[in-house]
């Protein structure tokens, strides 16, 4: 082992302070992962289909245990407009946020995005009755 693969290994929170080089194949789809072109040090997720693994307890540390898929459930948009994907442990549950790299599969991030509107939690036949509700008129006029 040598000096910098001892320092990756046993200095706490290496991966906060420097930039992230190697390149790994996604567990979920296959697709060989490089940190070129994601526009910033830290490839944390593959760029086709969002999925990203459980190897830290704080961000940078790799000090989980767990190492499962850590699966897109939504985005957000942090303060100053920029998105970033949330993931969920497909084993512990265990919720995190990684800010959007700039080669992220468009179509997925939108698909994430829209998933909450697609499948509302009220019926959609009913949304004129809950308009009239609110004090509308209930009608849906274009």
């Amino acid at each position: 082992m040598n000096r910098e693969n001892k320092r990756k290994a046993f200095t706490k929170s290496y991966y906060k302070t420097h930039a992230c080089h190697d390149s790994f194949t996604c567990k979920v789809c296959g697709r060989l992962c490089t940190p070129q072109n994601a526009g910033s040090d830290h490839r944390n997720h593959c760029p086709n289909c969002l999925a990203s693994l459980h190897v830290d307890d704080e961000p940078g540390d790799r000090a989980a245990d767990c190492g499962s898929v850590m699966e897109p459930i939504a985005v957000w948009v942090r303060k100053g407009g920029e998105w970033a994907i949330i993931h969920r442990c497909k084993r512990c549950g265990k919720l995190s946020s990684n800010r959007v790299a700039a080669d992220d599969n468009p179509m997925k991030l939108m698909s994430i995005a829209l998933k909450p509107l697609c499948a509302p939690p009220f019926p959609l036949e009913r949304i004129e009755e809950m308009t009239a509700l609110m004090a509308g008129d209930g009608q849906i006029g274009w």
